[in-house]
């Protein structure tokens, strides 16, 4: 009997025409099977009743499911859901869904933890796990009862995308291309801390939105915070993207958590506009979360309000994004870090 290791969902029509070829299908299957994964997200070969029953039957044999529903759902006062998945390799990702009157953001991981080991952030203290396949990463949209509402995509869950980037670029394929979602990629944003040697090829090869995890203009204080500072600056980063253009479709966006008497004064001010200088860009100032034993705090509204009126006058569109869903543990990594422990 086969040993059904293989994952169907996640893959492009040319390695569906591929698998075609190799199995005696005719060409036009892999058509009939994209159309299934994507158009009704259906894996089950079995219910693919325009296939011949050899064909189904050879397929089943072959692959094996890769969707499943989340375990777990917190539901926030603000509307906020956080969903907790298993992985194929049994550890534990979130995703979270946050409505926005019209809109209906979905932000969704890329890794079962993360390497990158940032100071403020839960799932740093995991450490890296795994990496997710792309069917993973599909899962977190597919299997949500808010699926066909969604109207954005962030790849601002656990993990670092870029450190994930084959798989990551063969979901937002999926996701944007006409025989997948047949999604806009102005509508999907990915967010980095900084992967310089892989972002090239991101940019090149994708036209979704960008959102660099920044957090400190200078090169100690965020070393300090984010070990990525030591391999790839933050400068090496941004004079990466001025060779790109920012002025039409794709944004760039600068994520920036505020800690309190850290990196929040007048010289953090300058160095940022010292810094991002040349690139058409806007700064998100994001409060932060507490999580279990940090020693880094948040300012007050008014403090906040005064860091972003300072860029501002500096000539740097910035927001203070809204906090969402934290009675439930929004922030990346709390809930996973504790379904781990249980």
């Amino acid at each position: 009997m086969t040993n059904r290791t293989e994952i169907l969902y996640g893959k492009n029509p040319t390695e569906l025409a591929a698998l075609c070829a190799e199995t005696g299908m005719p060409r036009f299957a892999a058509g009939q099977i994209a159309r299934w994964l994507y158009g009704r997200h259906i894996e089950d070969p079995l219910a693919m009743s325009d296939l011949s029953l050899k064909n189904r039957e050879l397929l089943a044999a072959r692959f094996r499911p890769a969707l499943s529903a989340p375990e777990r759902v917190w539901v926030s006062a603000d509307g906020t859901k956080k969903y907790l998945f298993r992985t194929l390799q049994g550890a534990y990702i979130e995703s979270a869904c946050i409505p926005d009157g019209e809109r209906a953001t979905l932000c969704v991981s890329s890794q079962a933890g993360c390497r990158m080991g940032c100071r403020f952030c839960a799932t740093g203290r995991q450490g890296l796990q795994h990496s997710l396949s792309a069917a993973e990463i599909l899962n977190q949209i597919v299997s949500l009862p808010e699926r066909d509402r969604l109207t954005n995509l962030v790849f601002m869950g656990m993990g670092e995308p870029l450190d994930n980037l084959d798989e990551v670029l063969r979901a937002l394929e999926v996701i944007t291309a006409p025989w997948g979602f047949g999604w806009s990629p102005t509508r999907v944003t990915l967010s980095t801390a900084g992967v310089a040697p892989r972002l090239r090829r991101l940019l090149d090869t994708t036209a979704v939105h960008l959102a660099v995890s920044l957090h400190n203009p200078f090169s100690e204080e965020r070393a300090a915070i984010m070990p990525v500072e030591r391999a790839w600056p933050i400068a090496s980063v941004a004079a990466i993207l001025r060779e790109y253009d920012f002025t039409h479709q794709r944004r760039v966006s600068f994520e920036y958590i505020v800690l309190s008497g850290m990196n929040d004064s007048p010289r953090h001010v300058r160095e940022l506009c010292r810094l991002l200088d040349g690139i058409k860009c806007r700064i998100n100032l994001i409060r932060f979360h507490k999580i279990p034993g940090s020693p880094y705090f948040s300012p007050d509204d008014e403090a906040m309000r005064r860091f972003r009126d300072a860029l501002t006058a500096r000539g740097i569109h910035t927001t203070i994004r809204a906090s969402r869903g934290e009675d439930i543990q929004a922030a990346c990594g709390l809930l996973s870090t504790e379904a781990q422990g249980e």
